[in-house]
This record gives C-alpha cells, sequence and structure tokens, in this order.
C-alpha cells in the first residue's frame, strides 16, 4: 500500500466524534467530506464549504447526521490510504471472516464554473477476502443536525427535503 496510516484495530463504531488524528478528508474543489477511521462520513456541508452540515457527528453525536459503512464484527484492523496525490481515500477493513475495502471520493464539481453535474459522495464496497457482515447507517439532517428531513418517492428515487440540492 502507499503511504498508509498507522494500522489500528477498533470495536463497535462510537456514534461521537473520533479523535482528529482518525480522520482524513475526500472533496471535489466545491465542499469536503470528513472521513473517520471507522467508516463513517462525519462532517459534511453540502453543496459547497459555506452551505450548513448534512453530516455533523463533529458537533454531537450520530444524531447530528453521519453515513457508516463497517463491518458487523465487533474488531477489525483497519489501514487507509489516499491513492498516490490523490483524494482518493482507501479504507481496508480485516476481520477473522475476511476483508474488504471502503473507497471514498468526491468526482471534482465546481459550482461557480456552472457545473452540469450534481455534486456527488461515491462510496464503494470491495470485497477482498472470505465472507464478511457489512452494515450501513445513513443518518441524514439538514443545518447542522438541527432538522430532521422528510423522504419522497420521485421517480423511482428517493429524494429528500429541505436541501439546496436534490439528494438522491
Amino acid at each position: 500500500m502507499e503511504n498508509p496510516d498507522q494500522a489500528a484495530r477498533t470495536g463497535p463504531s462510537p456514534s461521537g466524534p473520533l479523535a482528529i488524528e482518525d480522520y482524513a478528508i475526500i472533496g471535489d474543489r466545491s465542499t469536503c467530506a470528513v472521513v473517520g477511521r471507522n467508516g463513517s462520513i462525519d462532517w459534511l456541508c453540502w453543496p459547497r464549504f459555506d452551505s450548513p452540515a448534512s453530516f455533523s457527528v463533529l458537533l454531537g453525536d450520530s444524531r447530528n447526521g453521519r453515513w457508516l459503512i463497517a463491518p458487523s464484527a465487533a474488531e477489525a484492523r483497519i489501514t487507509r490510504y489516499h491513492r498516490g496525490d490523490s483524494l482518493i481515500l482507501e479504507t481496508l477493513f480485516e476481520t477473522a471472516d475476511g476483508s474488504f475495502a471502503v473507497i471514498d471520493f468526491m468526482p471534482p464539481f465546481n459550482a461557480a464554473v456552472g457545473a452540469t453535474s450534481n455534486p456527488s459522495v461515491v462510496r464503494i464496497v470491495e470485497g477482498r477476502t472470505g465472507r464478511i457482515s457489512v452494515r450501513t447507517e445513513l443518518v441524514l439532517r439538514f443545518d447542522y443536525g438541527a432538522s430532521v428531513p422528510s423522504f419522497v418517492l420521485m421517480n423511482g428515487s428517493m429524494a429528500s427535503s429541505p436541501l439546496p440540492v436534490p439528494t438522491w
């Protein structure tokens, strides 16, 4: 692996913020997400840096919003690194039953130049060895965790409100 963080062991994912050294950043030139070693996006202002946060565990706990992808197992060895000089973050989870990687990135986006595509967070779960149970938790909150959204089904896709840009 290229420039891996120090490997660490973890138990169940805490609901509150991690230590600052347990975070990494992905971004798209208009905003960024703060990704915890535990597989949780704990901070995201959407769709720009100056927008209110949609995930804001850093201000409280998981009730303030987060997107967690982690092994179901109680303990895992975790290794992570940014690929090359990019903002593509790869986190490898290894348990007694197998391993998988979560690959996180945000495709380049710049609202100031009138981009036609929507800003995106991409999270790829890639099985590596064995057979492993993975859990995910999506707690979407707006206005720094103060607003719980409503969800509607639109043209076969789930959308939430209120948001300046639809969440699909």
